[in-house]
């Protein structure tokens, strides 16, 4: 997995190359402004020609034609020194290069000061921004390149004033020049006018560490980013200001890379395909596991569907559905491959808190897995019936929906527990969790959307569980303290019935002898690669949970022939 930095973490990584492994800030300052430069040209310069990602062919731009203007906008610190360098070499390469610091020349110190006065001295043009404010209209060309090296990860206050005015008009422009070529493209996508605009490390205005826009923040096509990602890279709304995220090695040792103090981490394929569980030739059913899943309930009978068929779907040799005894004759006549096992309700098809000791005789004497909460609805008896199934289960348990809003504002039930738990809350769920039944107020989603690592971490760590925070991104963290980005998935995905179908793989993975953090990273990201998948068939707008239960397969299949 890939180490994701916090920008206190990243400036560690910084202070020790410098003084342990005596690697200059300046030697530092200038590979970040090479492997920039360096980068430029291929997105853009082949020869005498510009690359067009779209096309994937070279748009020529002759010496007959227009010449592409490259402004470099730069700030006091070192993010604006990495720039220098960056203008300084395209300047050198012939490249029509101009410099906009934000900053007093005086004001400039250390190594952002020495670069500043070698990009002068190679005759690079370096102008105060107010110019810039002043003629931006003329400086704006149809091709133009902006390179954007004002603000860096430490940003720790919104942006305002001149800069503020900067940024607004970078993006009010990159606006405009999409909306001209036929349509308002997202990030990362190089229009065929060749405007696009580049941004050293982080696009300036986005939080390093929350991914947050601080008063306002450059939208780029392209992020250049050294030695690890950012968690502002990974989280939105910073996730769609980065673009094409390119994280490029600057000479940071592996080991300080590489450090187990970084708590955060991405998944990725190969991670995945490591860990996923094998089907030996000498097995049976009872190899891969045997779920207990208690769902449904009157008008949710669906939930209970898509759960179990995920959960096969995804490995589990056996799978048993509990669920409310008045339902039992609906269950039984359309299930398949599943079991069912009819549990006491309270006539009105929901269950009843008497339904307990048949759970327990179940998950603790023939289960391998339970998972609860998908169309269970909300009662005081289910309420009283998911405290007593986490106190009292030997087996893990994989709880979701229903089944967190039974202990909604009662999280501190979940230390009492004997065996490993998973939770997989939206963040609606989540504010529940946190704030009781009535916590759904706009003020606690916002917090947190905008610390949505730290929420994960915290909670995982204080209740000793597992926790799902699904979401965009969705981030697994551990009893442990550390946490782990899913990159897969879309907002097709927003619909009825995909949390019930993650509740099944995850719950089908731990079956099969996966480690909760295990079955839950893996999960997590399966569920997300099927909802690709039928977003790449059927697009996002029509995706619907049974659509990724279809899906299930032909994942599954790819990623065990990878690993052939």
């Amino acid at each position: 997995m890939l180490k994701v930095a916090a920008a206190k973490e990243m400036q560690e990584i910084d202070r020790i190359t410098i003084k342990k492994y005596g690697i200059a800030g300046v030697v530092l300052m200038e590979r970040a402004g090479r492997v920039v430069a360096k980068k430029i040209n291929e997105i853009f310069f082949q020869e005498s020609g510009v690359r067009s990602q779209k096309s994937g062919v070279k748009q020529r731009i002759t010496n007959n034609e227009q010449r592409i203007t490259i402004l470099v906008f730069c700030g006091g610190g070192n993010n604006g020194g990495d720039g220098f360098v960056i203008a300084r070499l395209l300047h050198e390469q012939g490249k029509e290069v101009k410099v906009f610091l934000s900053a007093k020349p005086g004001d400039l110190k250390g190594d952002a000061k020495i670069k500043y006065n070698s990009a002068l001295t190679s005759g690079v043009k370096i102008y105060p921004l107010k110019k810039f404010l002043s003629v931006h209209c003329s400086l704006f060309t149809v091709h133009c390149l902006i390179v954007d090296s004002l603000l860096g990860t430490g940003l720790s206050k919104p942006v305002a004033g001149d800069l503020a005015k900067c940024i607004n008009l970078i993006n009010s422009h990159r606006l405009s020049i999409a909306q001209k070529s036929g349509a308002c493209l997202p990030a990362g996508k190089l229009r065929t006018s060749n405007f696009a605009v580049v941004s050293v490390d982080i696009p300036s205005g986005i939080s390093s560490d929350t991914g947050q826009i601080m008063g306002c923040a450059v939208k780029a096509d392209y992020t250049v980013t050294f030695g690890l990602p950012k968690r502002g890279h990974m989280i939105y709304p910073g996730a769609e200001h980065t673009g094409k995220l390119f994280i490029e090695d600057i000479g940071f040792p592996k080991e300080l890379l590489a450090s187990e103090k970084i708590k955060v981490n991405l998944i990725e394929k190969p991670d995945v395909i490591k860990i996923l569980p094998q089907r030996p030739k000498y097995s049976h059913k009872g190899t891969y596991g045997h779920v207990l899943i208690i769902a449904g309930s009157k008008g949710k009978t669906g939930a209970a569907f898509m759960s179990a068929k995920a959960c096969l779907r995804a490995g589990a040799g056996l799978v048993t559905i509990g669920v409310p005894e008045s339902l039992s004759n609906i269950f039984q006549q359309r299930v398949t491959e599943e079991m069912v096992l009819p549990l006491p309700d309270k006539g009105n098809g929901t269950l009843s808190f008497r339904a307990v000791d048949a759970i327990l005789k179940f998950a603790n004497q023939k289960a391998d897995v339970l998972a609860i909460g998908p169309g269970i609805s909300v009662s005081d008896d289910i309420s009283k019936l998911g405290g007593a199934l986490i106190v009292n289960s030997k087996v893990p348990m994989v709880i979701d929906a229903d089944g967190i809003n039974a202990i909604a504002g009662r999280s501190s039930v979940l230390k009492k527990a004997k065996a490993p738990v998973i939770l997989t809350p939206h963040v609606g769920e989540m504010i529940r969790l946190l704030e009781g039944s009535r916590g759904q107020g706009v003020k606690g989603s916002r917090f947190i959307e905008e610390n949505r690592i730290d929420t994960a971490i915290s909670f995982a760590k204080k209740t000793k569980t597992y926790l799902v925070l699904k979401g965009v991104p969705t981030v697994i963290a551990t009893p442990e303290g550390a946490a782990v980005i899913n990159p897969t998935g879309n907002p097709g995905m927003a619909t009825a019935g995909t949390g019930d179908v993650l509740t099944g793989m995850i719950s089908a993975l731990l079956a099969q002898g996966l480690s909760p953090q295990n079955a839950s990273i893996s999960g997590a990201y399966m569920h997300g690669i099927a909802g690709d998948v039928v977003a790449g068939r059927k697009g996002e707008h029509s995706l619907i949970a049974s659509d990724m239960i279809k899906a299930i397969p032909s994942v599954f299949k790819s990623f065990h022939s990878s690993n052939s």
